[in-house]
């Protein structure tokens, strides 16, 4: 459940905001609606109308969708200074979500009326720079998505993800999260994992990952290993 701030909680800072005029800031102060959301917390969820625009002061939301054959995948996230444009997109249209958003890490966010939106769009420059640049950014990350879905075999896909969010040579995710973040099956992640385990390349535990020989997952992953300095 998402607790409203007062004004005096949460400071109107967002790049799309810090250059508006006076009397943009003043109606944002007025009419915008500040939120607290827990980790966990679904922000929205497919075929529910769009009631304002989301932009996250800190904190990190994701979005993804799920397909008929009911896997997830990872759209995007959205950071501190960042908006969701399929909000935007939802909101301008008059539609309905096509996807959901689920806190990951507590977020505080300001959400503006779609008719503020509007008014930001037609009458501040500054406000719609940043929302066109906003587009840019998710359209490129987006196309990734779709590179990486369509052209990009399962298991390289698998290990380079494991490359990228190691710390420390370990992992505290679940198969379930690694496939929502390929956006593939449960069972797949667990096959290619225990095969992965089987060549040496990570130890399995419940919630837990820890890779055993960084080289080889380079190697499924097609990813040259780090260069070292002269």
């Amino acid at each position: 459940m998402a607790h409203h701030d007062s004004d005096q909680e949460m400071a109107l800072t967002h790049p799309a905001i810090d250059r508006l005029s006076a009397d943009a800031r003043n109606a944002i102060a007025r009419d915008g609606q500040r939120v607290t959301l827990p980790a966990g917390t679904r922000v929205f969820a497919p075929g529910e109308r769009c009631e304002g625009l989301p932009l996250v002061i800190d904190g990190e939301v994701r979005v993804q969708m799920m397909g008929a054959s009911g896997n997830e995948i990872v759209l995007y996230r959205i950071k501190g200074g960042e908006m969701c444009p399929l909000s935007l997109a939802c909101l301008l249209s008059n539609g309905s979500h096509q996807s959901e958003a689920i806190v990951e890490a507590d977020t505080r966010a300001l959400v503006l009326p779609t008719a503020l939106t509007e008014r930001l769009i037609d009458e501040e420059p500054t406000f719609r720079q940043g929302v066109l640049e906003s587009y840019g950014r998710r359209l490129q990350s987006l196309m990734l998505v779709i590179e990486e879905v369509a052209f990009q075999r399962m298991d390289r896909r698998l290990a380079e993800r494991l490359l990228q969010r190691q710390c420390d040579g370990r992992l505290s995710v679940t198969h379930q999260d690694l496939a929502v973040e390929l956006g593939t099956a449960r069972e797949v992640i667990s096959r290619l994992l225990k095969e992965f385990e089987r060549r040496g390349c990570v130890h399995l535990e419940r919630g837990l990952v820890e890779i055993r020989d960084n080289n080889t997952l380079r190697d499924i992953a097609g990813v040259e290993p780090p260069r070292c300095s002269a």
